[in-house]
């Protein structure tokens, strides 16, 4: 199946995250914010990345950017649940202005991330 790094900052999102990637065969390596995420693509190339919006240091927009400048063509799949004044639809929005395919809505089903990775992967 595919690497795909998850990037997310809630430790329980992430670990449910896990679990479904991991019942479908796929390896995953984990970030917790983007910096670490970029940190990790210095090191790596994942075949996909799946990455919150929202999130301290470094969001998922700043990493959709970061990889837009210099060319990077890993596929993206953004996620958002919104938070108070910003929703989720805004986010998602923003995401999909800068090239992002495939969006989430969280909470989001097992069926669903299944849908959306098969739908970005070859």
């Amino acid at each position: 199946m595919a690497h795909i790094l998850v990037v997310e900052d809630d430790l329980q999102y992430r670990q449910m995250l896990v679990h479904m990637l991991e019942r479908d065969g796929h390896q995953i390596t984990l970030a917790s914010n983007g910096m670490e995420a970029m940190q990790w693509l210095e090191k790596l190339q994942p075949d996909l990345i799946l990455t919150d919006i929202l999130m301290p240091q470094m969001d998922g927009v700043e990493i959709i950017l970061a990889l837009s400048q210099c060319s990077n063509s890993i596929p993206i799949i953004a996620m958002s649940g919104g938070r108070r004044a910003i929703s989720s639809q805004f986010n998602l929005e923003s995401a999909s202005l800068l090239g992002v395919k495939e969006v989430l809505t969280k909470p989001f089903s097992h069926a669903d991330l299944r849908r959306v990775i098969t739908a970005m992967l070859p």
